[in-house]
């Protein structure tokens, strides 16, 4: 099993590391985090390869992070004494089961244990050469790959090969099987599971009888008569049309599944994107070791993704399993503790979570897990008429909405704002505002109920002041007039008491109408804070 990774100058990754669960590891982040560049590199230090070519045949200098290349060439164009980049990928291994001979401290963390390293260096035998180029710094305009070369090695410092590591991987990514290789995999699994010999016999028997008539039909026989007497510069013979009927064309390749009376090429995506990665895993997982699995939810509707990520966890135990995913059904189906949310610099498990908040998000019917974890502010509040009126609250101050200022509005079913919270806590970079009614309690009463989240810089809590004010509908009263909410409203109420009871029975109409209007509204004071 591997135990970590660390990465120095590939892609999105300057300097990153992270520790793997031996199980289940689900990678998140927002587009652009790295997701695929922490398979791609797995897969990478584990087979040499690249897309399925050796990384040597296909070295790209857009395989560098673009900071390293920018810097590196300001220092040579600025006269400075600059070594040309390097890119290292570390793969560690579980001491346990990995070999001796791949031991050793050659990684970047210096360490004695076991693993593999993917190194892209200068080439020493191209030197000359290299340093003939650079005089003319102009011309450098990307790290010179023509002058690397790429080492695959154990941190004992030896080379290696694929048969020299004790773990294999197996990358599935639906958007990249082939299908059709996927059709014949399908059909030969059904010819096995259910065909008898004598039928098959039969069945190749009618095939080819199919095939023998095919030149027997008048339209062909018209055909190859004006053939043969075609004049031919390649060759003396006769030219006529068949079909094939030779064994190495079997019928397996030419008969192909439908569902529902379709042929497999015309189903929907999300059908097809299914059977892909099913029947990837059935033909690569077998002996695999490790097993990478790119956002499986592409396509995919709720209920169809419960069943495939059902079968995704069965077939793969006893596996170390990566997904990426952009889905919090997939996250919470899997488990929270799993979810390493990915930075520039690290990932961060969340496998510390409470068990009673890991068992909320896996019951919980919206899936909203994902949305506290990537959005880096986020406000969350109690209901649909509060969603609207915070947001209306953060355009008035900020100019735009929420979502446009890459803030996230969430709507937190039954007052649950601690179980994001748990969430919350782990993230320090991800900023949380509570915005909560007081309910009729003191401020400080309802502050001290989350007063187990004070120590978190990163996490604030908001409550209405005024303890006679209970819910938001009386504190918005309170922060206007009876005219300008009839205004709001288009209303004609003549006492607070009407207006207040209309909004009460009329929560979201009324926060809708709020969130529409072109009249200034005044917000309370603990929504302007939080929204600021």
């Amino acid at each position: 099993m591997l135990t970590k990774i660390v990465i120095q100058n590939y892609r999105t990754f300057r300097n990153f590391k992270l520790a793997f669960d031996p199980e289940m590891n689900i990678l998140v982040g927002n587009n652009d985090a790295g997701k695929s560049t922490i398979l791609e590199a797995i897969s990478l230090a584990l087979t040499g390869r690249l897309r399925g070519r050796l990384l040597a045949q296909d070295l790209s200098p857009y395989l560098f992070h673009k900071d390293v290349t920018a810097e590196y060439i300001t220092d040579l164009r600025e006269g400075r004494d600059t070594k040309p980049p390097e890119i290292i990928i570390d793969l560690f291994l579980d001491s346990k089961t990995a070999p001796p001979e791949l031991m050793g401290t050659n990684n970047l963390l210096k360490a004695n244990e076991p693993g593999v390293r993917i190194r892209v260096a200068l080439n020493p035998d191209y030197e000359p050469e290299y340093k003939e180029f650079i005089k003319n710094p102009s011309q450098v305009r990307l790290v010179p790959t023509e002058y690397y070369k790429v080492d695959w090695l154990a941190f004992s410092g030896n080379g290696i090969t694929f048969r020299s590591i004790p773990a294999t991987a197996s990358l599935i990514d639906a958007a990249n099987i082939h299908l059709q290789s996927g059709v014949d995999y399908y059909m030969k699994h059904i010819i096995d599971s259910y065909l008898k010999a004598e039928e098959r016999v039969k069945l190749t028997r009618a095939y080819r009888n199919l095939r023998e008539t095919f030149a027997e039909d008048d339209s062909i026989v018209k055909i190859n008569e004006a053939l043969r007497g075609s004049p031919s510069d390649v060759s003396d013979r006769e030219l006529t049309l068949n079909i094939d009927v030779s064994q190495k064309t079997s019928w397996e390749s030419g008969i192909v599944p439908h569902l529902d009376d379709l042929p497999f090429h015309f189903v929907g995506k999300g059908e097809q994107s299914t059977l892909k990665i099913l029947l990837a895993l059935n033909k690569k997982v077998e002996d695999a070791h490790i097993v990478l699995v790119e956002e499986p939810e592409n396509h995919l509707s709720f209920p169809n993704l419960g069943k495939l990520v059902k079968k995704i966890s069965d077939k793969c135990v006893g596996k170390q399993v990566f997904i990426t995913t952009h889905s919090s059904y997939v996250l919470n189906k899997l488990g929270l503790e799993n979810l390493v949310l990915l930075s520039p610099v690290e990932g961060v498990r969340l496998d510390s979570l409470p068990a009673d908040t890991q068992n909320y998000f896996r019951k919980l019917s919206g899936y909203d897990t994902l949305r506290v974890v990537l959005a880096r502010r986020s406000l969350l509040v109690e209901g649909p008429s509060d969603e609207l009126v915070v947001q209306r609250a953060y355009k008035d101050v900020h100019g735009v909405l929420p979502a446009e200022d890459g803030v996230d509005v969430i709507n937190v079913r039954g007052l649950s704002f601690k179980r994001f919270l748990d969430i919350a806590a782990l993230l320090d970079q991800n900023r949380v505002a509570v915005i909560t009614d007081n309910d009729g309690k003191d401020p400080a009463v309802v502050q001290n109920g989350f007063v187990a989240y004070a120590p978190f810089p990163n996490i604030s809590i908001h409550v209405g002041a005024n303890s006679a004010i209970k819910t938001l509908e009386p504190q918005l009263y309170k922060a206007n007039d009876l005219a300008v909410m009839n205004t709001v409203f288009g209303k004609n109420f003549e006492s607070e008491d009407d207006l207040l009871t209309y909004m009460k029975n009329n929560k979201t109409t009324c926060a809708l109408a709020i969130f529409e209007s072109a009249h200034t509204i005044n917000m309370p004071e603990y929504i302007r804070d939080a929204v600021a």
